[in-house]
C-alpha cells in the first residue's frame, strides 16, 4: 500500500464509502431482478392457464 501520509484517512473513507455504494448497487440489481422474473412467470402461468 503506497503511504497516503495526511490524506490516508480521505481516501481510505473514500474508497470504502464507494464499495459500500456498489455493493448496495449491486444488492439492489439482483432483488429487483428476482422480483421481475417473479412477476413474469405469474404472468407466464395466468396466461397459460387463463
Amino acid at each position: 500500500m503506497p503511504e497516503l501520509g495526511k490524506y490516508a484517512g480521505a481516501v481510505l473513507s473514500s474508497y470504502g464509502v464507494s464499495l459500500l455504494l456498489l455493493a448496495g448497487l449491486v444488492a439492489v440489481s439482483v432483488w429487483r431482478s428476482r422480483r421481475t422474473a417473479r412477476a413474469l412467470r405469474e404472468v407466464e402461468e395466468r396466461v397459460r392457464n387463463g
